[in-house]
């Protein structure tokens, strides 16, 4: 059984006891977090969070694929996808590597 995912209202209330602060201030402060993150990438193509990773908006070209259920090849067009890329100090904080 795969481990319980921290909830929003978990981290609100996280957020609210790490800097001293009410839950509705922790609250507003992770959706400007998230606002700023969506408008940023959207706007200039990435948007960093320090420590954590980098959102980043990419083009996937178009390409050919296969219908699964009747196997006949199917044409796959371009289209514009966001991807997050995790930092290198957190990957190696989270899972760290052979030594």
């Amino acid at each position: 059984m795969a481990a319980k995912v921290m909830t929003k209202a978990q981290l609100v209330t996280q957020i609210a006891e790490k800097a001293e602060i009410t839950k509705a201030k922790a609250d507003e402060i992770l959706e400007i977090i998230a606002t700023t993150a969506v408008a940023e990438t959207k706007k200039n193509g990435q948007f960093i969070i320090p420590g954590l990773g980098k959102l980043v908006k990419s083009q996937r070209k178009a390409r050919m694929g296969r219908n699964p259920q009747t196997g006949a090849a199917i044409k796959i067009p371009a289209k514009t996808v966001v991807k997050f890329r995790v930092a290198k100090a957190c990957k190696d904080a989270v899972v760290p590597g052979k030594k």
